[in-house]
């Protein structure tokens, strides 16, 4: 199989960079994503696992993918998918609100990248929460990371994180 490459993008920062897909290690999960691809939304900085962004998407796998390549201490670069029932994510404390995504009987997969190093994939509410790592970061993270950054301080209304089919870097 040839290299595949998925661009990440902070659409309204202009800030992108490139992936590498891992289809040795999650090759069931890099399929589905790669079928489904263009995939995003709305970003969110995460607020348990530390230096994490992420879009919620509905679920788009004919079936959903093992747990694969599991982690629950991603490194800077990593792109996790993560699958999670409604009611997971449709608590106040989660702070999304009423939204399409969250609705009875109908789950939510989580797209992330992870920018810097020291995360821990621990939710008070549930315990572990391992994810599947589908990728990793091959060109642009250090301009990312700053985005990323700034996206916390200034904060995420109006942005959208985007994965997209890409190219070799370079």
């Amino acid at each position: 199989m040839t290299d595949r490459f998925v661009d990440v993008s902070l659409d309204k920062r202009g800030v992108r960079c490139t992936a590498e897909l891992l289809d040795d290690r999650a090759p069931v999960t890099c399929e589905a994503v790669w079928q489904a691809l263009p995939l995003g939304g709305d970003v969110y900085h995460a607020k348990y696992a530390r230096n994490e962004i992420y879009a919620l998407v509905p679920p788009f796998a004919a079936q959903e993918p093992p747990l694969e390549n599991p982690t629950v201490t991603p490194i800077p670069g990593d792109l996790c998918y993560f699958a999670f029932s409604d009611t997971q994510l449709g608590t106040a404390s989660h702070g999304y609100g009423p939204q399409p995504t969250l609705r009875a009987g109908h789950g939510v997969v989580d797209l992330a990248l992870f920018y810097e190093r020291n995360n821990l994939l621990l939710n008070g509410d549930t315990g572990w929460v391992p994810g599947i790592v589908w990728g990793t970061v091959v060109e642009g993270l250090d301009r990312m990371a700053d985005a990323c950054q700034d996206l916390w301080r200034a904060g995420a209304a109006g942005e959208t994180l985007t994965f997209r089919r890409g190219g070799a870097p370079g």
